[in-house]
């Protein structure tokens, strides 16, 4: 069985519909959510529905039961939490017996300054203590993390951030699940580590003139400060930790650390990766 966590989020859902789209059987498929009914439509495609919840640790073994490979997406929170979470996770991989564990790291995690490295640090030497066979997938920065802001920036005309003249190697959400799929159904992959980034690097004012391309509307972007954009963000109620994580990445950007171009992504697809300005577009084309 190939076994996919948080399957009703973003990069889990688009890793079931790519599993599918590479020819696996939907019933050698294993969506694992905490709510069922959000992920009827793959159930009444074939795929088989487990219940579990990263908080409920009981709940997770045997949701992982007959796991020939398992995608272990990372879970989103405070940081204590999601370390305890990654924990139980592997603690019950280990105890189903999983044949392999892909986990979805971030960028260079053994060096990377962003906050949120520390999770996948932890994490990785976590899994590599379990002594699960397992491969890292490093994903590098979504296109969505700042073009879903877009259709408010076409609104306004201006894309704020604090990321400076520093650019990162964007790639869609799309591509790391396709990656991810590639992975799983692929031979002798235990032990390796990708680092998976998009074929170029953009900055935020790139983006602004794709909006503005794709709109037909002037769009540019606004630097501010830390504190700034600490405070933008936290107007729209964002969690405290959310914020913090959010200004950090675009800090570590301006100071080069999402930039490195690898090649590893562009691999796996057998394509190049998705330009920033085709995710731009579809996601404006949505919100009209």
């Amino acid at each position: 069985m190939f076994v996919v966590t948080g399957a009703t989020g973003g990069l889990g859902r688009a890793t079931v519909e790519a599993l599918l789209a590479r020819g696996v059987p939907a019933e050698r498929i294993a969506a694992v959510v905490r709510k069922p009914e959000r992920a009827a439509d793959l159930a009444a495609r074939g795929v088989q529905l487990r219940q579990a919840d990263y908080d409920r640790p009981e709940t997770l073994a045997p949701a992982f039961a007959d796991a020939e490979r398992l995608l272990f997406v990372s879970s989103t929170g405070p940081d204590e939490a999601r370390v305890a979470q990654h924990r139980a996770v592997v603690a019950a991989a280990t105890e189903a017996g999983v044949g392999l564990l892909a986990y979805t790291s971030v960028l260079a995690a053994d060096t990377s300054p962003l906050v949120l490295a520390e999770v996948h640090r932890i994490t990785e030497r976590v899994i590599a203590e379990s002594g699960l066979p397992s491969v890292l997938l490093r994903n590098g920065w979504y296109t969505e993390n700042h073009a879903a802001g877009l259709p408010r920036a076409v609104e306004s005309g201006v894309l704020v951030g604090s990321a400076g003249k520093g650019r990162a190697a964007f790639a869609a959400r799309a591509d790391f699940a396709e990656a991810a799929a590639t992975v799983l159904t692929g031979e002798d992959q235990a032990g390796k580590v990708y680092e998976l980034t998009g074929d170029t690097a953009h900055s935020l004012a790139d983006l602004a003139a794709e909006a503005s391309a794709a709109a037909g509307r002037p769009v540019r972007y606004e630097d501010l400060t830390p504190e700034r954009y600490t405070e933008f963000l936290g107007s729209f109620g964002l969690p405290d930790f959310a914020v913090e994580l959010v200004v950090d990445a675009d800090v570590r950007i301006s100071e080069g650390a999402l930039e490195t171009v690898t090649g590893d992504l562009a691999e796996l697809l057998g394509r190049p990766t998705t330009p920033p300005s085709a995710t731009i577009a579809g996601i404006l084309a949505a919100a009209a």
